[in-house]
């Protein structure tokens, strides 16, 4: 009897420790490009700085998975410097940082999506793997410009795997209708979810 017991007590704490451990969060930190007095690219007073906040936004509030924390650099219209951003992405360690921008050309001509890694990220082979998988996510109603290396502050200098998307061209009509559209957002949000929880 006493063995029985001892034998059930080890199967209830195997259980324990096998159910009972807690799920370590992946932790995705969105960085808003722009804000305050740094207003990005403008187009017929269309300011890239409310977009890419606009698109974060979305991101964490459409994010349907508990163990992933979303965090925002920025969550108002306020300037962070690049160094101020780099210094609180590395307090923050999070397992990826995606930085929003959108692109602008001065024909108009040029249109789509661009997903950049660092060129002297430590992390590089992460980074364009993360890159790769939401260039694949991203909607097909944009053109796909490619997954690419680029000498960026905060790519190089972030202590974890850091792409940047270029979201499309604000400067091109076809890719600013679907920009500004809340079905585009949406679908850029969720691509961008889609490619972080896979």
């Amino acid at each position: 009897m006493k063995k029985t017991i001892q034998l059930f007590s080890l199967i209830v704490l195997s259980l324990l420790f096998i159910y009972g451990s807690p799920v370590k969060k992946q932790r995705v930190v969105i960085d808003a490009g722009h804000g305050g007095v740094d207003n990005g690219v403008v187009v017929s007073s269309i300011q890239e700085k409310e977009l890419t906040l606009n698109i974060a936004k979305r991101i964490k509030e459409l994010n349907p998975n508990d163990n992933i924390e979303i965090i925002l650099l920025r969550d108002d219209d306020k300037f962070i410097s690049l160094g101020e951003r780099v210094k609180r992405v590395n307090e923050l360690k999070p397992d990826l940082l995606i930085s929003l921008h959108y692109n602008a050309e001065v024909k108009g001509d040029e249109n789509g999506v661009e997903i950049y890694v660092g060129v002297d990220n430590s992390k590089i082979k992460m980074s364009r793997t993360e890159a790769e998988k939401i260039f694949a996510a991203y909607p097909e109603k944009l053109n796909k410009r490619g997954v690419k290396e680029a000498n960026f502050l905060i790519l190089n200098k972030s202590n974890c795997p850091s792409i940047l998307i270029e979201l499309g061209f604000l400067t091109n009509k076809g890719d600013l209708n679907y920009l500004l559209s809340d079905n585009g957002r949406d679908e850029i949000a969720k691509s961008i979810i889609e490619a972080i929880n896979n």
